[in-house]
């Protein structure tokens, strides 16, 4: 049984599954930070606890935001684009975001929790396949954004490859995404605090060999790469 779910302060029953879905930009941002070569990524609920970690581990890097803009002492804020650009071997981030952290730290109360954006939704739908078997397995499909379109574009999409049935074209996608009230500041040439090349990435298939999945015996609740 597969639910799609919308929100990021949702409370949900047990599950075989949880897969929580932040496109623009929280997931899509850690996508490239592991194609970039990052370790593992801490999640936290505060930039207090941010920056706690980072005075206890100095190497630690912080990437996030509020509100959707950058949090000032931080090293990232949480743009797909700029990350991208980034050499990230081995190392160790910790974020903060409003939506996809807040969504998936509420998500715990599963066998199985994963974080993805579009750019690796494909990967995301194959790893479920793969692992979770059986009719009566129960998905938990969590669009975090609470009322974005392309958070819920990318659900439907990530359970219709799971079921194999109905699946949406990449192009039908990409516009809900697009067109998605989210990316209007994006597009306004007066709001500097937007890139709209980050929706360039967000809206951009990049299918990768692994996916990014929580480690549910962490202290703090962090995201590792798992090959596929």
């Amino acid at each position: 049984m597969i639910k799609i779910h919308q929100g990021n302060s949702l409370k949900l029953e047990p599950s075989d599954c949880n897969i929580v879905i932040d496109v623009i930009r929280a997931f899509t941002v850690a996508h490239y930070a592991f194609l970039n070569g990052a370790k593992r990524i801490l999640l936290v609920p505060t930039t207090d606890e941010a920056f706690s970690l980072k005075r206890k581990h100095p190497n630690f890097v912080l990437a996030g935001e509020e509100h959707g803009i950058g949090i000032q002492g931080f090293d990232f804020d949480n743009s797909p684009k700029r990350i991208s650009k980034e050499r990230l071997d081995n190392l160790t981030i910790v974020q903060k975001t409003t939506n996809g952290v807040q969504a998936t730290l509420n998500s715990l109360n599963t066998k199985h929790l994963l974080v993805t954006g579009y750019s690796n939704a494909k990967s995301t739908a194959s790893f479920v396949k793969k692992v979770i078997k059986g009719r009566s397995s129960t998905i938990n499909i969590i669009a975090s954004h609470p009322t974005g379109d392309d958070d819920l574009a990318c659900a439907e999409y990530i359970k219709a490859l799971i079921l194999e049935q109905n699946i949406p074209a990449n192009i039908e996608i990409e516009k809900r995404i697009k067109q998605s009230h989210v990316c209007e500041k994006f597009y306004d040439p007066t709001n500097l605090l937007f890139n709209k090349a980050d929706i360039a990435l967000c809206s951009r298939e990049h299918p990768s060999n692994f996916v990014m999945k929580l480690v549910q015996d962490s202290e703090i609740p962090t995201i590792e790469r798992f090959a596929l």
